[in-house]
């Protein structure tokens, strides 16, 4: 009878433990990962201006291999981001162009998290 409960203890704690390492799987010690958010962008109404301000600064344009859509992670060295004029809405995002397309980007994470054109 003894040997049995402690079967079903050993038993109990083998299936157990990978559920509990599954529910843990999604701490982050340290620092929190980067997250693209949704904070304020440029208004839709205000892009068309945008596109001339930036075609009107001519922003050098960068290549990169990887397709451009919202979330990608823009390279550390190489890329040069600008801030976007009060004009056209508070925003902590910057622009630049990367394959002909304008794109916000989170500063520190370097993430797209607009593509404009």
């Amino acid at each position: 009878m003894r040997n049995r409960i402690l079967a079903l203890v050993a038993l109990a704690a083998a299936i157990g433990s990978p559920l509990a390492a599954q529910a843990q799987s999604g701490v982050t010690v340290g620092r929190a990962p980067a997250v693209v958010d949704s904070g304020p962008t440029i208004a839709v109404e205000q892009r068309p201006a945008f596109r001339e301000y930036v075609v009107e600064q001519r922003v050098p344009a960068f290549s990169i291999p990887d397709r451009i859509i919202v979330g990608t992670t823009l390279p550390e060295a190489g890329v040069t981001y600008y801030d976007v004029p009060q004009r056209f809405g508070a925003t902590t995002y910057r622009y630049t162009v990367v394959n002909g397309e304008t794109v916000l980007v989170e500063p520190r994470s370097r993430r797209i998290v607009e593509v404009l054109d």
